[in-house]
């Protein structure tokens, strides 16, 4: 029995340091994400953020530019369907749907902002990681081959 793909939900704040920044370890988790070396888990809130994110930071131009890109990262993930939520969660009642995605598709939160996720973590036992911490655990994951994405 091949072993279950690495299951991860991304923060905004990964994924617009991923596309806007050349190099780094969260320009390696988009790359990965792309090449499907992971299960990339998001709920419809934070496709949103994403997108709500990126067009508000980007200029018109650059956002033209990476929303093609938005667009195949999501089409890749594996949409999560929100059936319970834990809230409060977290000092950032932004980061509150981060937590739910990642508790209901049994997923590590991968975020910059680690201290806004401890209450998480030490509460839910949901394990929260930097992107450096991720890309390390990707790199010790055996490729399995994730396979098809299905929709939960």
């Amino acid at each position: 029995m091949p072993a279950r793909p690495l299951r991860a939900t991304i923060d905004s704040n990964v994924v617009f340091e991923g596309l806007t920044r050349q190099g780094g370890a969260s320009g390696l988790i988009i790359e990965a994400w792309l090449a499907s070396l992971f299960r990339a888990c998001v709920s419809n809130s934070l496709a949103y953020e994403y997108v709500d994110v990126l067009s508000r930071v980007l200029s018109e131009a650059h956002w033209q530019r990476t929303k093609p890109v938005l667009g195949e990262l999501l089409a890749r993930a594996e949409y999560v369907i929100v059936h319970y939520s834990w809230r409060p969660n977290s000092p950032d009642a932004g980061d509150e749907h981060v937590v739910d995605c990642a508790m209901n598709a049994g997923a590590v939160i991968v975020t910059s902002n680690v201290r806004d996720f401890r209450l998480a973590a030490r509460e839910l036992g949901v394990p929260v990681v930097t992107p450096a911490e991720f890309v390390l655990r990707l790199s010790e994951e055996p490729m399995s081959g994730i396979g098809p994405v299905t929709r939960s």
